[in-house]
């Protein structure tokens, strides 16, 4: 699985990547993360990429012509390293998109090997580039939740994450997957019993029991 990420700050993936599981990933080459600045596709000498909204209003427009060449940049790397057999999805980060979770991601995993997420900053990228890749890539407008945030870095750093899980060997052990298996949001360990201002916390009963069938019970009670 490889992911071609569009962004003005590329840095800003550097610390998430470089640790756990996902540095791993990489490491095993299991997947790889790729960044494409727009500001690298201007002929802009100050690699200016942004100018004000035809709207009028606060705050600045990322131009299309930048990103539809990161875009492009990145089709290419995809297509010319699976020789026409790649099969790519340009996604296009955005509040106002269709809901992203894991049944998503879980289909993104198994029919696709090139991801290309395209990451808005200021006040969002010209929406021409949508008119561009839509028809002819089906580009796809993905939210991660109900709120807005200051660009596109966190949700590619979340949908990279998830979707990461998703790829073969990744996890090491494919039941590491919580969401294929009965899993519980409340989980414990050793001690047993431990105190803490003066209380005692215990862990349930029924995880001590050894008895299957009601710990299952019990977890899919806790989801």
């Amino acid at each position: 699985m490889r992911f071609h990420v569009v962004t003005l700050f590329p840095d800003a993936f550097s610390s998430y990547l470089n640790e756990s599981i996902i540095a791993r990933a990489i490491k095993d080459k299991k997947i790889k993360v790729k960044f494409y600045n727009p500001r690298d596709f201007t002929k802009d000498k100050w690699r200016r990429i942004d100018q004000k909204p035809y709207s009028g209003g606060p705050g600045m427009v990322i131009q299309a012509e930048p990103v539809i060449k990161a875009i492009n940049k990145a089709l290419g790397n995809g297509v010319s390293k699976l020789r026409r057999k790649a099969k790519i999805k340009i996604i296009w980060l955005s509040p106002g998109g269709k809901q992203f979770d894991t049944k998503y991601a879980k289909n993104i995993a198994k029919k696709y090997t090139d991801i290309i997420l395209v990451c808005g900053r200021y006040e969002g990228i010209d929406a021409r580039v949508k008119k561009v890749f839509s028809a002819s890539w089906r580009m796809e407008e993905i939210s991660v939740g109900p709120f807005v945030l200051t660009g596109g870095e966190l949700p590619a750093m979340i949908l990279i994450d998830c979707i990461s899980r998703q790829v073969e060997c990744v996890l090491g052990n494919p039941d590491s997957l919580e969401e294929s298996r009965v899993s519980s949001h409340d989980v414990y360990t050793r001690p047993e019993i431990f105190t803490y201002k003066g209380k005692k916390y215990r862990v349930p009963k029924v995880l001590l029991s050894g008895h299957h069938k009601n710990i299952e019970s019990w977890k899919k009670s806790k989801k």
